[in-house]
């Protein structure tokens, strides 16, 4: 079993930009599709972004492509998020997320990942 544990979540101003961090421990990363996610007050929660084990392919919602970046450090066992030219409509709480990779299909859908951290909130002011 892997946990996982975000940080670096914080008030930002619009246009500006958060690197938020998942650090794994338990087990490393290298066999597990890691996401993001975030929920909002009312909201369902929703995907951001994703990358595959096996090669590091990113996968973004539309909603944040060209502004969210996901990378991972395998040597630190640690998936990052920067979030940049941040707008309040991206206020929420982001999850980092993992599940034993397999069907990249399903990359985007929070209800097969396994382990969930406890959630970074994020703030953006106007």
């Amino acid at each position: 079993q892997v946990q996982v544990a975000e940080s670096g979540g914080g008030l930002a101003q619009a246009g500006g930009s958060l690197k938020l961090s998942c650090a794994a421990s338990g087990r490393t990363f290298g066999t597990y599709h890691v996401g993001w996610f975030r929920q909002a007050p009312g909201k369902e929660r929703e995907f951001v972004a994703a990358i595959v084990c096996s090669d590091g392919s990113p996968y973004y919602a539309d909603s944040v492509k060209g502004r969210f970046t996901i990378s991972r450090d395998s040597a630190k066992n640690t998936v990052y998020l920067q979030l940049n030219s941040l707008t309040p409509e991206d206020t929420a709480v982001y999850f980092c997320a993992a599940k034993t990779g397999g069907a990249v299909w399903l990359i985007a859908n929070g209800g097969a990942y396994t382990y969930w951290g406890q959630g970074a909130p994020v703030t953006v002011s106007s």
